[in-house]
C-alpha cells in the first residue's frame, strides 16, 4: 500500500511538474503533447482554403478578403467601423503573440510573464511613463469621433479572433512561456505607439555632456561639440526661405551647472544608425510622376516589425506597412499619393534636476515655491512571487524615473531629474494616419501632419498631382538655443518648456529646384535657415550626403535605380579618412601583416560588399584610433562619471588637420603620442584582431563574417531566427545592415495613372515558425531585390497572383 501511494505521489508530482512552468523552462508536459502542444503550430494547407466564409462578432457587413502569393491580405469593407475590425482580426490571426509581447513591455508588465528578472526592466518602462503618456493619448484617440471607431473596431476584431482560440490553437510562444492572451484594448495600441516612441526619441546624451561640461567648460565643448557639423546636406535643402513669420524664442537664462552624476556606462550606442526616405519630381522620373522610396532602419526580429495590408473601404485604397497591434497603415500609398517616414532625431526628452523639501520627498521647489509632489503607485505582478509596489514621484515636468542612488536600468538615465518628453503629452497619431491614408493631395498632407505629436518623424511625401514634399514633424518644443543640450534645473522656470512651435512652422519644402527631397537621420535645417532650435546632434551626415550625391547624378530617375540606391554600400567616412590613415603610417614591409593589410586596403573601392576585405580592416582600424584619441580625455569608466565623445565629423577634423591638436596625446603615458604613432598602433591592434578570429589575411576576413548580421526572435530563441545572413552593408551606409539593425522594409512607389509599388523586409507575414511565411521573403531582402506589390482597385479584381478570396461575415 505505501508503494502504491509513493509511487502515485511520484506520478502526480511528475505530471505536475511536466505541466508547470519551472522558471526559465516551459511546461514540457503541455509543449510536447500531441493535441495541445508545439505540434498543432504546424500549418496545413487546409488552415488556408482559398475560399472559405468566416463569422466574425461584430461586423455589420460582409467584408471580402483576398490574399496574394505573399500571404499578404487586401480587405475590401463597406465602411470604417468593418474595415478596422477586419484588419484587427486578420493581424491577430498572424501576429497576435508578437503585438502581445510588445504590449506588455511597454507596460512594464513582463515580469508577469517572464518572472523576476523582468522586474527592473518593467519598473523602468512604468517610471520612464510610457503607460502615462499613452493613457492620455488614447484619450484623444476616444474622444475623436473618427479615430475612436478605428481604435474600438481594431480592438474588437482583435477579441474576435482571441474568443476563436483554444489552448490547443494559442501561438507557440503562449505555450513555451505558459501564458495565455488576454482582452486586447484601444490602450494597447497606444501602448505600443509609445513603444515606438521611446525606441526612436527616448535616449538622450544630457547627462554625459553635463560630465564634460564640468570637467572642460564651455569654450571645450563649444569646440569638441558644435552644434553643426562641418559637412552635412540637411533635410531641408540650403537656402530654402520661410514661408511664415516666426515666434520669439525664450530668452536664455543663467547657466546651470548639474551635480556630478556618475553611472556605470553601457557600450556607446551607434549614431549612424536610421532611416532613409527620398521623393523625386516628376521632372527628374522616366515616367513623368514622381517617385517616392523610403527604407526604415529598425532592430532586425523575426516576426518581423512590419505587417502588409491593403485596406479598402469607401474613401480608402491604401496599401502599406502597419505595426502589428495598431491599426491603419504608417507607410504607405494608395493610388493617388505615398508617403514615408524617418525620425528626425530632434531634442524632445529633456532631464531636470528635481529639489525635494525633505526626505518624504512630498513636495518640490519650482518658481520659488514648494509644490506637491504626484505620487502613483504601481502594482507590478511577478510570477511564482509576490506582487511588487512601485512608487513613481511626478513633477509638473513628468515622472522622477530614479529618485534614490540606485543603478539605472539604462545607464543614460540621470539619478533624482524628471523627464520632460513629448511621448508624454497627449496627441492623436491616429488621426495623422488615418489621413494620410486617404491624401491625394498636398494639402491633404499638410493636414494630416498637424495632429501628429511623437515620435518626431522626417515625412516626406509625393502625389500623382506633381508635388514632393518633406516635413520635419512633431510636436517640437520651442527652446532656447542648445536648451536641452546638457542636464536643466527643475527648480528655475525659465528652463522650462515656454510652449511649441506652431505646426505650420515646423521646417518643411515642397518642389525644390534640384527636384527631389530625401532625408537620412541628418541634421533638419541649417541653423541660418531657420529661426528655431531643434537639437544640436544629429546622425552622421554620410548618408543624407550619400543619397543627395547619388540623387543629383541620376539624370532620369526609375524604380529601379531607387532601389539601387537603397542599396548603396559606398563607405564616405572610408573615402574621407583612408587615404589620411595610410599617409599616416607610412610604408611597412611588404611581407608582414601590416603591409598585406596596406596593400588591400590601397586597392579597396570603399564598397562595403559581403565579400569585402577592405570594410573588416578599416572598420577596426578606424574605429580602434578614435578609442586611442578620446580614451584618456573621456574615459568609459564604471567607477566614475560616463563622457559622451566627440561626433565623428569633430574627430575627422581633428585627424584631418589637427596634428598638433592637445587631444592626441595620451596623458595616462609617459610617451607623447603623435597621430602617426597611433594610427601605426590602431593599425596593427586592427590586424592582430582578425588575424586572432580567422587566421591570416585571406577571404575569411570578409566583411559579412566580420560584420555578422542577425535577425534574433524577439526571445532570442535558438533556432527561430536567421543567423549570419551574408550581406553587405554597414553603419553610416546608405544599406545600413549592421550587426542587429538594418532595412526593416524597403519600399519604392512610382505614380502615375496606374500606380506600381515594390517592396519587401526580412521575415514574412506570419508570425507562426511553423508556417512557410515566417521568413519567406527574407533572400529576397537579402539580396537587396523587392517584390512587386499587389494592389487591386476592386475585390473582383482578377490578378494572377490572387488566388485566395475570403468573405468574413457578422454573427
Amino acid at each position: 500500500m505505501i508503494k502504491a501511494l509513493l509511487t502515485l505521489a511520484a506520478c502526480l508530482t511528475l505530471i505536475w511538474v511536466l505541466n508547470t512552468k519551472q522558471g526559465n523552462l516551459p511546461p514540457f508536459g503541455k509543449l510536447l503533447s500531441p493535441y495541445r502542444g508545439f505540434w498543432q503550430n504546424g500549418e496545413r494547407p487546409e488552415d488556408f482554403p482559398a475560399r472559405q466564409q468566416l463569422a466574425i462578432a461584430g461586423l455589420q457587413q460582409p467584408v471580402t478578403v483576398r490574399y496574394d502569393d505573399r500571404r499578404v491580405p487586401h480587405i475590401f469593407a463597406q465602411n470604417d467601423h468593418d474595415l478596422y475590425l477586419a484588419q484587427g482580426y486578420l493581424t491577430a490571426r498572424d501576429r497576435l503573440w508578437q503585438m502581445d509581447f510588445v504590449a506588455h513591455v511597454a507596460a512594464g508588465r513582463l515580469a508577469e510573464i517572464l518572472g523576476p528578472e523582468r522586474l527592473e526592466t518593467d519598473r523602468f518602462f512604468r517610471r520612464m511613463g510610457l503607460g502615462f503618456g499613452a493613457q492620455k493619448s488614447v484619450t484623444a484617440v476616444l474622444a475623436d469621433p473618427v479615430t475612436s471607431v478605428v481604435a474600438r473596431a481594431y480592438s474588437d476584431g482583435i477579441n474576435a479572433y482571441i474568443n476563436t482560440l483554444t489552448p490547443a490553437t494559442y501561438p507557440f510562444e503562449y505555450k513555451l512561456l505558459d501564458y495565455a492572451p488576454e482582452p486586447w484594448e484601444p490602450l494597447k495600441s497606444a501602448l505600443i505607439l509609445k513603444y515606438m516612441a521611446f525606441d526612436l526619441t527616448g535616449r538622450s546624451d544630457d547627462l554625459r555632456m553635463s560630465n564634460a561640461l564640468r570637467k572642460y567648460g564651455p569654450a571645450v565643448m563649444r569646440d569638441l561639440f558644435p552644434d553643426y557639423p562641418t559637412r552635412e546636406s540637411p533635410v531641408i535643402p540650403a537656402g530654402t526661405p520661410l514661408d511664415f513669420q516666426p515666434l520669439a524664442t525664450p530668452p536664455v537664462p543663467p547657466a546651470f551647472v548639474a551635480a556630478e552624476a556618475p553611472y556605470a556606462p553601457d557600450q556607446e550606442p551607434s549614431r549612424d544608425l536610421g532611416s532613409n526616405n527620398f521623393a523625386v519630381s516628376g521632372a527628374r522620373s522616366a515616367t513623368g510622376f514622381p517617385m517616392l522610396a523610403n527604407d526604415p532602419h529598425l532592430q532586425l526580429n523575426l516576426p518581423s516589425i512590419w505587417y502588409q495590408v491593403q485596406l479598402t473601404a469607401p474613401g480608402v485604397n491604401v496599401y502599406g506597412v502597419s505595426i502589428p497591434g495598431a491599426p491603419l497603415a504608417i507607410i504607405g500609398f494608395n493610388e493617388q499619393a505615398a508617403w514615408g517616414v524617418t525620425n528626425t532625431y530632434a531634442d524632445v526628452l529633456d532631464w531636470y534636476q528635481v529639489q525635494f523639501r525633505d526626505a518624504r520627498k512630498l513636495e518640490y521647489f519650482h518658481g520659488g515655491r514648494w509644490k506637491p509632489v504626484r505620487r502613483v503607485v504601481e502594482h507590478i505582478k511577478v510570477r511564482g512571487q509576490p506582487d511588487r509596489l512601485d512608487t513613481v514621484l511626478y513633477t509638473h515636468h513628468g515622472p522622477v524615473v530614479y529618485d534614490r542612488p540606485q543603478k539605472p536600468f539604462l545607464s543614460y538615465v540621470p539619478i533624482g531629474y524628471a523627464a520632460r518628453w513629448t511621448a508624454h503629452d497627449a496627441a492623436n497619431e491616429f488621426k495623422t494616419f488615418y489621413q494620410l491614408n486617404r491624401a491625394h493631395t498636398y494639402a491633404d498632407y499638410t493636414a494630416a501632419l498637424a495632429s501628429y505629436g511623437a515620435p518626431a518623424q522626417n515625412f516626406v511625401f509625393a502625389d500623382a498631382g506633381q508635388d514632393i514634399a518633406i516635413w520635419p514633424n512633431g510636436h517640437l518644443p520651442l527652446k532656447w538655443r542648445e536648451q536641452g543640450k546638457y542636464l536643466l534645473d527643475g527648480r528655475d522656470p525659465a528652463q522650462d518648456w515656454q510652449g511649441w512651435i506652431p505646426a505650420a512652422q515646423n521646417p518643411h519644402a515642397k518642389n525644390p529646384a534640384r527636384g527631389f527631397v530625401s532625408s537620412a537621420n541628418q541634421s533638419s535645417v541649417r541653423p541660418q535657415d531657420y529661426p528655431y532650435y531643434m537639437n544640436w546632434d544629429y546622425g552622421s551626415s554620410e548618408r543624407g550626403r550619400r543619397i543627395n550625391q547619388r540623387l543629383g547624378q541620376m539624370p532620369i530617375v526609375t524604380a529601379d535605380s531607387l532601389r539601387l540606391l537603397q542599396n548603396d554600400v559606398l563607405g564616405l567616412n572610408a573615402q574621407l579618412m583612408l587615404p589620411r590613415m595610410l599617409a599616416l603610417v607610412g610604408a611597412q614591409a611588404a611581407a608582414s601583416p601590416e603591409g598585406q593589410a596596406l596593400a588591400a586596403l590601397r586597392h579597396w573601392d570603399y564598397q562595403y560588399t559581403a565579400d569585402a576585405v577592405g570594410p573588416s580592416l578599416f572598420e577596426l582600424w578606424y574605429e580602434n584610433l578614435v578609442k586611442r584619441l578620446w580614451d584618456d580625455d573621456f574615459p568609459l569608466d564604471p567607477k566614475g562619471p560616463a563622457y559622451r565623445r566627440p561626433a565623428r565629423d569633430r574627430t575627422n577634423n581633428l585627424i584631418l588637420t589637427e596634428d598638433s591638436s592637445r587631444w592626441i596625446d595620451d596623458r595616462r603615458t609617459p610617451t607623447r603620442e603623435t597621430l602617426p604613432l597611433l594610427a601605426r598602433q590602431s593599425l596593427h591592434w586592427a590586424v592582430d584582431s582578425l588575424t586572432r578570429k580567422y587566421g591570416a589575411q585571406g577571404p575569411k576576413w570578409r566583411w559579412a563574417s566580420q560584420k555578422s548580421t542577425d535577425i534574433l526572435h524577439l526571445l532570442s530563441l535558438p533556432g527561430f531566427g536567421q543567423m549570419d545572413v551574408d550581406c553587405g552593408g554597414g553603419s553610416g551606409i546608405v544599406n545600413a545592415t549592421t550587426e542587429r539593425q538594418g532595412p526593416s522594409w524597403r519600399m519604392v512607389v512610382a505614380l502615375g495613372p496606374q500606380v506600381r509599388a515594390y517592396g519587401v523586409y526580412p521575415g514574412g507575414q506570419s508570425g507562426n515558425p511553423g508556417s512557410p511565411f515566417y521568413s519567406n521573403l527574407l533572400e529576397t531582402w537579402r539580396v537587396g531585390q523587392l517584390d512587386e506589390l499587389v494592389f487591386l482597385r476592386s475585390a473582383e479584381e482578377p490578378n494572377a497572383r490572387v488566388a485566395t478570396a475570403w468573405t468574413l461575415q457578422g454573427k
